[in-house]
């Protein structure tokens, strides 16, 4: 194997002289590189041998300082530097540091080429490689066999952690924890240092940030300091990708002891390895997936009458047979996906925000008592809530209460959006989930019929809508409203009154002059002036049960007729 020593031994390079870092005359050289750009340093190997004009740290000496830095913690072989271009002689600062690190920095002469040297180095070194090639066969073969036993990550990252002597934390493409395996000489424990839960972010956001936003096309792995009550550990960090498609990252937790190239071409071995386990674990989850999908549909549509299947598929993919379920429904409506024309950009869109609901739903499920089941179809949320048989049937304010909270998460955290939210009955068995999955679907319906812009609702509170727009025509209904309260929404139009409003509050606060009087903001005896036009325009004492029926169906007509009553429509009215 070829070494710093070797290299005053090659007469096509006769001259070269050493000026620094004599400790590391024995460093082995693996290849040969130039380096004239500070951010290379992410991209340095071990043995590598830097070949530089020195017009990167000609002018700044905290890069002088820094490149012998940077090069002895990767375990480079050593710094040549090509003499009277940049240099008459190398920087004092420089030799110093390379003499307490133990880097070898060389003199080479004018006359030389850098891509000569290149060329003749490389030329020596390359019976080094055979060596290499065959122990990284060798591992490749160890990597691939675990593969085909089905060992999954867990020996992966275990082998590797043995092989390159540090701890390991594999995550994926959002920086979750998939796994980890530590290392019985690490003096920094990561469990002390990090958030070691699958499926949630280990890192903190400043490091994450500090990763290139195209790092996944770079295929070599880059060192980032993680900062920590003072402690700086250095980690070297691969993207696990293939054909550019991220499927997340390889960090070592390099704390006891400095990667060697051999080490480095473990990392990359490892890499492939890891984004064929993520390839195949993701395509299991798809199927996965796509059965819970089946079983799901089926469900909420009624389809599975058998109770013996029932149960079972139930247990299969987290329910409870015996448990009572309601079902909620909240529809997505973003404004977002109206300025872009591009398809598919619109659904990837769509399906993120979804999924970011759906997470949102598991985060904050301590809002309501049961057992939360939250997926996503398309633009609508599915929550399925189930409590244990023996538990009081939850009221319709709880739901509502845990809906207007869910409401406001929502909002808060998903903006330029509005969303709508129905909620449908609880029910004994799971059995008739699937009506209250429809309630649920239909209390959007109407929502959306009646023009609301966001909000709750509870299938019970549309209950009367449901049973006029489900078996009256819209002909139909219009007849009713204007026999009813037409004359008083003719004087609304005619006189720029606002009787039609004034006669809601009034059934909604239960004929109550005073509190229907401050509900509106209104004097008392404005509201019974009111009150009284409106007896003299249907020519009725408002003491009628069946007639304050007929007036409390109209105003409910008209709402979900959108106040779509014509001019036209009220010359009817005799």
């Amino acid at each position: 194997m070829l070494t710093v020593r070797d290299l005053f031994e090659i007469k096509a390079i006769d001259g070269i002289k050493i000026v620094a870092g004599e400790k590391g005359m024995d460093n082995e050289i693996s290849i040969v590189n130039i380096i004239e750009n500070p951010e290379a340093f992410d991209w340095l190997s071990p043995n590598e041998l830097l070949l530089s004009t020195g017009y990167i740290f000609k002018d700044n000496e905290d890069v002088q300082k820094r490149i012998i830095k940077e090069l002895s913690e990767v375990n480079c072989a050593g710094l040549v530097v090509k003499m009277k271009r940049y240099f008459d002689k190398i920087p004092q600062n420089m030799i110093d540091e390379a003499n307490r690190l133990g880097l070898p920095i060389i003199e080479l002469p004018f006359e030389y080429t850098l891509s000569r040297v290149i060329a003749i180095i490389n030329e020596k070194a390359s019976g080094r490689y055979d060596l290499l090639n065959r122990k990284t066969l060798d591992m490749h073969n160890l990597f691939f066999r675990i593969t085909l036993e089905g060992g999954g990550i867990e020996r992966i990252s275990s082998l590797l952690s043995e092989t390159i002597g540090n701890p390991i934390v594999f995550v994926d493409r959002d920086w979750k924890l998939l796994h980890h395996t530590e290392h019985q000489d690490n003096k920094v424990p990561l469990a002390y240092c990090l958030d070691l839960v699958k499926n949630r972010k280990v890192f903190n956001q400043s490091f994450i940030e500090s990763i290139p936003t195209n790092f996944s096309e770079m295929k070599k792995s880059i060192k980032r300091i993680y900062h920590l009550e003072g402690m700086e550990i250095k980690c070297r960090i691969l993207p696990v990708a293939v054909s550019n498609q991220l499927y997340g990252y390889i960090v070592v937790w390099q704390t006891v002891r400095e990667l060697t190239e051999f080490d480095y071409i473990n990392l990359e071995q490892a890499s492939t390895i890891m984004a064929l386990e993520r390839i195949k674990a993701k395509e299991i989850e798809e199927v996965k997936l796509r059965i819970r999908q089946d079983f799901f549909d089926d469900l909420l549509t009624g389809k599975i009458t058998s109770s013996e299947s029932i149960q079972t598929l139930s247990e299969l993919h987290g329910l409870n047979f015996q448990y009572k379920y309601f079902c909620m429904v909240v529809n997505i409506d973003s404004q977002e996906l109206n300025v872009s024309k591009d398809f598919i950009a619109r659904k990837v869109h769509l399906e993120n925000k979804a999924r970011k609901c759906v997470e949102l739903v598991y985060e904050h499920s301590n809002l309501v008592v049961g057992e939360i089941t939250c997926f996503h179809r398309n633009n609508r949320i599915i929550v399925l809530i189930g409590q244990h048989e023996t538990r009081p049937t939850i009221s319709v304010e709880e739901v509502k209460k845990y809906g207007n909270g869910l409401f406001e998460i929502l909002t808060k955290h998903v903006p330029h959006t509005t969303f709508l939210i129905g909620i449908g009955s609880q029910y004994d068995t799971i059995h008739s989930l699937h009506k209250s999955f429809s309630e649920a679907n239909e209390s959007i319906r109407l929502m959306k019929r009646l023009d609301e812009k966001g909000g709750i609702s509870h299938f019970e509170d549309h209950i009367v809508y449901h049973f006029l727009d489900s078996n009256i025509n819209d002909k139909e209904l219009k007849e009713f409203f204007l026999k009813s309260l037409g004359p008083v929404y003719a004087h609304d139009r005619l006189h720029e009154t606002s009787y039609i409003a004034t006669l809601e509050n009034f059934f909604n606060n239960n004929l109550n002059i005073s509190e229907t009087a401050k509900a509106m903001f209104l004097h008392r005896n404005t509201l019974i002036y009111r009150i009284e036009k409106i007896k003299e325009i249907l020519n009725s004492d408002l003491k009628n049960p069946d007639e304050l029926l007929q007036l409390q169906l109209g105003l409910r007509i008209l709402r979900l007729l959108n106040k779509n009553i014509q001019m036209n429509d009220l010359d009817e009215i005799n």
